[in-house]
């Protein structure tokens, strides 16, 4: 009964790191080439295939090691790459700043010659 609760705990980790990774992935995907320039971070192609690898490694491979050096290049991302992302406004759905006024252009607030 204890094996198969730890088999089921280890089943939800693997899980976990799968939607983690698939997440990053379209998270990547969501913001703009040039984003990641602006940022000084790889490019985009970079992020999205060691993206891709690691949502196959998950899904495919029954590894840890690779997993676990997958779920790495996956915090990466969260961690470092996608704040920097989305501090240059350079997104999608996830990569552009909330809020801001009506009357903002793309350089800044507008206030009419003022």
């Amino acid at each position: 009964m204890l094996i198969e609760g730890f088999a089921g705990l280890v089943w939800l980790l693997y899980l976990a790191m799968l939607v983690l990774a698939v997440v990053a992935l379209v998270m990547a995907a969501l913001f703009r080439d040039d984003a990641y320039r602006a940022a000084d971070k790889q490019n985009k192609g970079f992020w999205l295939i060691i993206l891709g690898i690691t949502v196959a490694v998950n899904l495919l491979v029954p590894m840890l090691f690779l997993q676990l050096a997958g779920l790495v290049a996956t915090i990466v991302f969260f961690v470092d790459v996608r704040p920097a992302l989305r501090q240059v406004g350079g997104g999608g759905g996830w990569g552009r700043r909330r809020g801001g006024s009506s009357s903002d252009g793309p350089y800044g607030p507008y206030n009419g010659g003022r």
